[in-house]
């Protein structure tokens, strides 16, 4: 709007300022009127020199400079609705004035102000460097938009609103805020009642301005941030107060918090010292620290439902493991009972024949049906053997049960791999000329004798089991007995021995197939019942063989590559000693 001119006032003889002490009882130099968005509507200028009186003039005779920055002032007092000082350059010609006066919002009952009034004093003359330079001085306040700032603040509410990410909900807010206000420093702070400080948990800085991520700020009942927890009021404190180094401006502190319970911190500082805080924007960031504190609660909330959920859902995985474990326990156990069950009915049976094999030729010989002496001799003999085969299978029968009792204990000491080699081969001897199989040991070839660390009764029983077996189950072919020295440190009994001996015993049988081999060493197991009525036997044998060689710290191992291709039966046993070794060229000479 353009008011006709009245008049053409002069300044060159009126830019001296009155002195403040009449300054109170003299009219303003300037009055002028300006919309939101900045067009001033009016303007009056008093021509001091001359003595007049307000008198109206043009609006393009006297202009703020740098129209941008003082539109952003009175936009802020449009939106903050209240009068603010002001002393701001205007150019009258050619020349900058310095008006020093005050601008107050157009109030009117029931709306928001819209215009605002300058009244002013002309302060002093600037050059045009000077006013650019006061200008620049100024706070900034560019990011007072129209309707913007609460927009700017509603906008950052919006965006944490979005997510339930703790996290996220710190970042969003200090980045938020420290766009739309402008300042250089914008922290958060996670605050739980009970500890002596807080970290700050997200910042936003302006380059320039060092990272202040490490600081942890007391919250004792002395410190100035308590105060702001526990009274939930704004408060502008030094900068030093929150470990803050350095002369910096001062920080203002808002709690964020859910059900007047403060749950977190921010802490805002401008860059400039001068820069002050309004009521009006101390107000509008208050009100979004409310929401952001109910956002970091519904987040705090919703983590610990989630983590619930979490272990909620880990112990059920763990009550279904659990539950599978016991199902297969069970399964086991109905497994255990029918195997122990099949084993009782195939013992009785191979304790039936031998005892019965021992009364019946005993009673023939009682009741004199011998027809000579020789055959009176072996009646007494067959006896004797049925005898021996009974005490075999108690003493397995025992065995078996020493061992699942843990009662079995053993002496480990030296034992010679040549005795007990020519042990094994005097009492299988027999068994293997009645078959017409084959039977060969292989030993390492040394210059004294190979000496292992065991028990020699059981390691005999062991052999016996295997090779007994082996004869058992092969029809054709023959057996192999290797023995070969692994120079590698094993402990057994607590005491460290230089290597194992790795004993196979091979043969060119029946064989196992692959899916029933893992049924070999279970107790009471049998492959197949029908076999163990064709061959006899209660299947202990490989399982005590195990047990001993366990005891005495090996391992067994059992390879077959199926039904009717032999199998190959180790085990391993510690060496007492290094044997002096044959070499290669020695052999060869």
């Amino acid at each position: 709007m353009t008011l006709p001119s009245q008049s053409s006032v002069s300044v060159d003889d009126a830019l001296a300022p009155a002195p403040q002490t009449e300054r109170s009882s003299l009219e303003p130099d300037l009055v002028l009127t300006q919309d939101e968005l900045g067009v001033i509507c009016s303007c009056y200028w008093r021509d001091r020199s001359q003595l007049s009186d307000l008198t109206s003039v043009d609006t393009a005779v006297i202009l703020p400079i740098r129209p941008e920055i003082y539109h952003a002032k009175v936009q802020q007092t449009l939106l903050q609705s209240v009068a603010q000082t002001l002393r701001y350059p205007f150019l009258h010609g050619d020349r900058y004035l310095l008006i020093d006066g005050v601008m107050s919002p157009v109030l009117l009952p029931g709306r928001s102000p819209t215009h605002v009034m300058v009244m002013g004093w002309v302060w002093c003359e600037l050059s045009e460097a000077e006013a650019i330079a006061h200008v620049e001085a100024l706070p900034p306040a560019e990011a007072l938009q129209p309707h913007g700032y609460q927009r700017g603040l509603s906008q950052v509410a919006w965006n944490v609103r979005r997510t339930l990410n703790l996290d996220a909900i710190w970042q969003k807010t200090v980045n938020g805020l420290g766009e739309v206000l402008g300042v250089a420093r914008c922290l958060i702070c996670s605050y739980e009642a009970g500890y002596p400080d807080i970290a700050v948990t997200a910042e936003y800085c302006q380059p320039q301005w060092d990272s202040a991520l490490d600081i942890r700020l007391p919250v004792t009942p002395e410190s100035m941030a308590h105060r702001v927890l526990t009274t939930l009021h704004p408060q502008v404190l030094p900068a030093e107060s929150l470990g803050l180094i350095g002369q910096q401006p001062p920080v203002l502190a808002i709690a964020t918090c859910h059900k007047d319970q403060p749950n977190g911190l921010i802490l805002l500082q401008h860059a400039a010292m001068e820069r002050e805080w309004g009521a009006f924007e101390i107000d509008k960031i208050q009100e979004l620290a409310s929401q952001i504190g109910t956002d970091i609660a519904h987040a705090k909330l919703y983590a610990e439902s989630q983590n619930l959920a979490t272990e909620l859902r880990e112990t059920n995985d763990r009550l279904r493991e659990k539950h599978q474990e016991l199902e297969e326990a069970r399964t086991q156990a109905e497994e255990a009972s029918r195997l122990k069950s099949e084993f009782l009915a195939n013992t009785s049976h191979e304790l039936r024949t031998p005892l019965n094999g021992m009364i019946g030729f005993l009673k023939l010989v009682l009741d004199g049906m011998a027809d000579d002496p020789e055959e009176q001799a072996e009646f007494i003999q067959e006896s004797y053997n049925s005898a021996v085969h009974l005490l075999n299978i108690i003493n397995d029968i025992l065995d078996i049960a020493k061992i699942e009792a843990g009662k079995m204990q053993l002496d480990l000491n030296p034992v010679n791999l040549d005795d007990l080699m020519e042990n094994v081969t005097k009492l299988t001897r027999g068994q293997v000329a009645q078959k017409s199989l084959s039977f060969e040991i292989l030993t390492p070839a040394s210059l004294e004798p190979v000496v292992l660390y065991g028990n020699y009764q059981r390691l005999l029983q062991v052999m016996l089991n295997l090779v007994g077996n082996s004869i058992k189950f092969t029809h054709d072919g023959g057996i192999t007995i290797t023995a070969d020295i692994i120079p590698e440190k094993t402990v057994v009994q607590g005491q460290e021995k230089p290597g194992i001996v790795k004993i196979s015993v091979a043969d060119t049988g029946i064989g196992v197939s692959l899916e029933k081999q893992d049924r070999l060493f279970q107790n009471f197991s049998q492959i197949d019942g029908s076999r163990t009525r064709q061959y006899g036997g209660t299947g202990l044998g490989l399982v005590i063989s195990q047990k001993l060689v366990e005891a005495m710290g090996g391992v067994v191992s059992f390879f077959s590559l199926g039904e009717g291709l032999g199998s190959t039966v180790t085990f391993t046993v510690a060496l007492y000693q290094d044997p002096i070794m044959v070499s290669t060229q020695s052999g060869d000479a």
